[in-house]
């Protein structure tokens, strides 16, 4: 069993709305990984940031989760993901405006790890995924 956390809670972390504590109260001691996705996300923000100090605490984080164990996508994430976004198209729900979210839908599923998430409807509708929503304060 592990987890991987979708970005939502990256930056609630580096906003100080979530703290590694409160992760750690769910996962206890199983494995937390990254993927791929996240840091690519987290990057595509931190370029489009104009303000310098928020720009500074972005990077500082981005080093920091460059630290965690990062999955790879690999031909059976690939071949996951078209399944994943095969099925939600067959019931007309959308897929192509949140391919992001379906990568990491996809990498939980390939490794029947849990996906922690701030965005809970962003994967209810995926088949297969245990996702766990964490709510903010």
């Amino acid at each position: 069993m592990g987890y991987l956390i979708d970005t939502s809670l990256w930056i609630a972390i580096e906003r100080g709305k979530l703290s590694a504590a409160d992760i750690h109260a769910i996962t206890k001691q199983a494995p937390i990984f990254l993927s791929p996705v996240n840091l690519a996300e987290i990057r595509f923000g931190i370029e489009l940031m104009t303000d310098a100090k928020q720009k500074q605490r972005a990077t500082a984080t981005f080093r920091r989760m460059r630290r965690k164990p990062v999955l790879r996508i690999t031909a059976e994430t690939a071949e996951v993901f078209g399944v994943l976004a095969a099925r939600l198209a067959k019931l007309g729900r959308g897929h192509d405006f949140r391919v992001q979210d379906l990568w990491l839908a996809a990498q939980a599923v390939q490794q029947k790890f849990t996906l922690l998430t701030c965005n809970p409807k962003d994967f209810e509708d995926v088949p297969n995924l245990k996702h766990l929503a964490i709510r903010l304060s």
